[in-house]
């Protein structure tokens, strides 16, 4: 075993090698400081079906430390998933091998890990997930680790230290995460920059700590096998390794971290560890060890499909079962009616949705970020009890103040597959969360994202909680929705929107304030117009003079100074740009005449993205300074979110 082991470690460490040095590109330092427990924990542990990327029990692995790419696609060739012309294409244009692991381009890829920190902490929301879907399908149903490699700069983000206190907290037991500890990093060795005791800190949140040589065979099967059977903690096997080892001159040295070898010290190295010089070396015993488990994992899939097939005759079982794996978009949920005239702030409104639909949207699972009461997640925790604290079968997660893991840990819940991931918290932590928000986007994670106080309307708190540029800043994170619902009836349609999306995460935008629930008598667009990004709301008789376009609490204004004006106007509803902007341009234009050019918008935050809808010299009421620590309607009067003020400005215009 050993001797086949080393050859395995030797060839892998080769394909890094050259694979960087073709792309002249990419960081191979720690990817062979790696090899040694990635390469034994592939040919060994990992419980996967070989004929199915996709199959439901599998092991999940998360290269957290995304750099060492070519680690992880060396090892994903020799389980037969990769072609060597696919590692010759590493990080070429339209390849499968692209710089960092993504998870939509390339097979047995589990996470988009580019950014430190992140990897670590979605593999907190994997582990998280099976816990979850163990208590509620059984053991016998799912039962998989969750492993990851991480690395000295990925402990470094705070991001992955939040993930780890929650994990420790919630007791995931098969959550396994080897930290490979080569102390040096693309800049510097590591004592440069940290003097943190992992072991102190990770034992301290109620993690099992293990630290081996990450070069040993056994120590590292050993610890694998230690983190296996410790159902109670979370454990980190800590790696004492050697930067690039293996290497003939440059062991230990920060330039392999981020820049190819040369060819003089490539060829050098071959040498060093038995390999021929020609690039791209697989000799077929490697490949045939490396697979010798095959058989064995298709029965252990084989077997566990003939148990779900015989569960599916439990009807509790079989309802179970089709929440989790049924396509969000098949989904018809009865959303709650609201009563015309009535003044509900819209996070009311869309604790009283959570409320109505949370039994029988059983996959639903999430929380707040120590904010419950004012996010109006109380109720659903309260009912549900907190996951790990409770039970692994409970459905709220308190994530405590730790908006930026909560947003990252929900990506691996949803990556995981099988439930339906939402967090809340203020609006304007957003930014705490915006890189997380952009990994679910980019990854096409649909991921709900409730952001309440969503205005200077906050008020007292002052202008550190009054948010400005969020929501338009937000709009351009690619691929992401924006909601920002007028009122109750809206906030209804655009959640239905957000949890029957299949592709896209979506944030929806709500307000501490109270708004008036628009009558869908008087106005009928408002029960299925938000589907459509933007939608003619009331409308005149003819050809308007003048169209206002509001955003959320700001439609309520238009609707006021349309009455103020007395003039033939439209008053148009656009809670998503996004979906706006994704219509046919047909029906754009039937909603914003390209001949009516007299136009006006209003929201209360930054005003330039609205000129696109307005034009040039159209008229945007908006906010482009900070709030002030006074009560919301104060500083509506101040800031001028008044009927008078707004068609003021209207009628100095046009």
């Amino acid at each position: 075993m050993t001797q086949m082991t080393d050859k395995t470690i030797a060839v892998v460490k080769g394909l890094i090698m050259d694979g960087v040095a073709k792309a002249n590109s990419g960081h191979p330092g720690g990817a062979m400081s790696s090899s040694d427990y990635a390469t034994i924990l592939f040919s060994e542990f990992l419980n996967t079906n070989p004929d199915d990327t996709k199959w439901f029990n599998r092991d999940r692995f998360i290269m957290a430390a995304g750099h060492e790419s070519m680690l992880l696609y060396s090892l994903l060739h020799l389980n037969g998933l990769l072609s060597l012309d696919d590692l010759k294409e590493f990080r070429q244009l339209g390849s499968r091998t692209p710089g960092h692991p993504e998870v939509n381009e390339t097979p047995g890829v589990e996470a988009t890990s580019g950014p430190l920190g992140q990897g670590f902490a979605v593999s907190v929301g994997f582990a998280a997930a099976e816990a979850h879907l163990r208590d509620k399908l059984g053991s016998d149903v799912m039962d998989h680790y969750t492993y990851a490699v991480s690395c000295d700069g990925d402990i470094q983000e705070p991001v992955a230290l939040g993930a780890a206190s929650l994990a420790g907290l919630w007791g995931l037991g098969k959550l396994i995460i080897y930290y490979d500890s080569n102390k040096i990093q693309l800049a510097s060795p590591c004592s440069q920059v940290d003097c943190t005791d992992h072991r102190k800190v990770f034992e301290g949140m109620c993690w099992q700590v293990l630290e081996v040589d990450g070069h040993n065979q056994d120590e590292i099967r050993a610890a694998i096998k230690e983190g296996q059977l410790e159902t109670g903690k979370p454990t980190l096997i800590i790696g004492h390794t050697t930067m690039a080892k293996g290497c003939a001159t440059m062991e230990g040295s920060h330039k392999t971290h981020g820049s190819p070898l040369s060819t003089e010290e490539i060829s050098a190295t071959k040498e060093k560890l038995g390999l021929p010089a020609e690039n791209f070396y697989v000799p077929e015993d490697v490949v045939a060890n490396f697979q010798s488990r095959f058989d064995g994992l298709r029965k252990n899939a084989a077997d566990w499909q003939a148990v779900v097939d015989e569960k599916l005759g439990d009807p509790e079982f079989a309802s179970m079962w089709k929440e989790v794996t049924m396509p969000r978009s098949e989904r018809k949920i009865d959303w709650p009616e609201f009563t015309p005239g009535e003044t509900m702030a819209t996070r009311k409104a869309w604790g009283a949705c959570l409320n109505s639909v949370m039994e029988s949207l059983p996959t639903l699972v999430g929380g707040s970020a120590d904010l419950d009461p004012s996010n109006q997640t109380q109720h659903f925790r309260d009912t549900y009890g907190d996951f790990g604290v409770t039970g692994y079968g409970s459905r709220n997660l308190a994530f405590g103040v730790r908006e930026f893991p909560m947003a990252a840990i929900m990506n691996g819940l949803q990556l995981h597959g099988g439930l339906m991931p939402f967090g809340a918290t203020f609006l304007t932590f957003a930014d705490y969360c915006r890189n997380a928000i952009r990994m679910s986007a980019l990854q096409k994670l649909p991921v709900l994202y409730v952001f309440t106080h969503d205005s200077f309307w906050v008020g007292e708190d002052g202008p550190t909680h009054q948010p400005i540029e969020h929501v338009s800043s937000l709009r351009l994170i690619p691929d992401l929705i924006d909601l920002r619902p007028a009122d109750a009836m809206e906030t209804a349609v655009c959640l239905d929107i957000a949890i029957t999306q299949e592709e896209m995460p979506s944030t929806i935008f709500l307000t501490r304030q109270g708004l008036p629930v628009l009558d869908p008598a008087e106005y009928p667009a408002v029960t299925d117009g938000p589907r459509k990004g933007g939608y003619v709301l009331k409308d005149c008789d003819g050809t308007p003079d003048l169209i206002l376009i509001g955003s959320g609490s700001e439609v309520a204004l238009c609707l006021e100074t349309a009455k103020v004006l007395k003039r033939k106007v439209r008053v148009v509803s656009m809670p998503s740009t996004k979906l706006f902007d994704d219509q046919p341009e047909s029906y754009k234009n039937e909603v914003l005449p390209p001949e009516v050019t007299a136009r006006a918008a209003a929201e209360a935050g930054r005003t330039p993205l609205w000129y696109k809808y307005v034009g040039l010299n159209g008229v945007v009421l908006g906010l482009d300074h900070f709030g002030a620590s006074a009560p919301g309607k104060i500083l509506s009067d101040k800031y001028g979110f008044t009927p008078e003020n707004f068609a003021r400005m209207i009628r100095e215009k046009y």
